[in-house]
């Protein structure tokens, strides 16, 4: 597999774990040996494991969430960092996001999520998306 690859594996898997309410998942792919921080619309930047594992608690138990479904990522990488910019659509509302991987030995980890309101609908698609899943 690709860097590229991986690290659009990676963010795939983000998008599985946040579809599937699976807390364990999620920690799971947070690093844990760097600084992290996420950005949620409308809330408070979060700076540290704790408070970014936290929300996500928050989040993923909250039964009336609407699905996320990641369209169009764009990975990069620039040494042992990866960047993909995508879109999340939640119904009828689009996100655009950005989440940042580092490289470690167990292969690529979120240190940053970011998603916010943008021009984007769900019209501006050529085709429905497909759950997020992980091969």
């Amino acid at each position: 597999m690709t860097d590229i690859a991986s690290l659009l594996f990676a963010n795939e898997a983000f998008y599985l774990v946040f579809r599937n309410r699976d807390l364990e998942g999620m920690e799971a792919l947070w690093a844990e040996r760097a600084d992290v921080s996420c950005l949620h619309p409308g809330w408070d930047a979060l700076t540290t494991r704790d408070a970014v594992m936290e929300s996500w608690r928050s989040i993923l138990g909250n039964a009336n969430a609407p699905a996320v479904v990641c369209r169009d990522p764009k990975a990069r990488i620039q040494g042992e960092t990866g960047l993909v910019v995508c879109y999340e659509q939640l119904g009828g509302s689009v996100l655009v996001a950005t989440n940042v991987f580092l490289r470690d030995g167990a292969g690529w980890r979120m240190v940053h999520h970011q998603a916010g309101p943008c021009q984007v609908t769900p019209e501006d698609f050529d085709e429905e998306p497909e759950p997020p899943r992980v091969q």
